[in-house]
């Protein structure tokens, strides 16, 4: 059995393929971030785009800008990690535990 380098091309391309398939899929997909006990959502697309940021009203009556700030940072960076998330099971799936390291996708 001879190895034949056109024939990875072929493979790469259809792996490619699946890869830009899993993206679109994620993309359609929602997750909702949260942070201080739900007062604060975000909400972002598995292609890491945010939609919404929901602020409960009462945290405006506060006044507490730095504390809402905060808060708003905190959401957002949970629904990006969930919606990365998304990607990467896709991914493991796809791979079926071919070990690879983690953060490659």
């Amino acid at each position: 059995m001879s190895f034949d380098p056109n024939a990875l091309g072929g493979l790469m391309a259809g792996f490619q393929n699946q890869v830009d398939a899993l993206k679109a899929e994620a993309a359609q997909k929602t997750v909702v971030g949260k942070a201080g006990g739900g007062l604060v959502q975000v909400t972002a697309t598995g292609g890491l785009d945010i939609q919404s940021v929901r602020i409960d009203p009462s945290l405006l009556a506060d006044g507490d800008h730095e504390m809402l700030e905060d808060l708003v940072q905190a959401a957002t960076n949970d629904a990006l990690r969930q919606a990365q998330g998304l990607l990467t099971s896709s991914m493991q799936g796809m791979l079926g535990g071919m070990g690879l390291p983690p953060g490659l996708f």
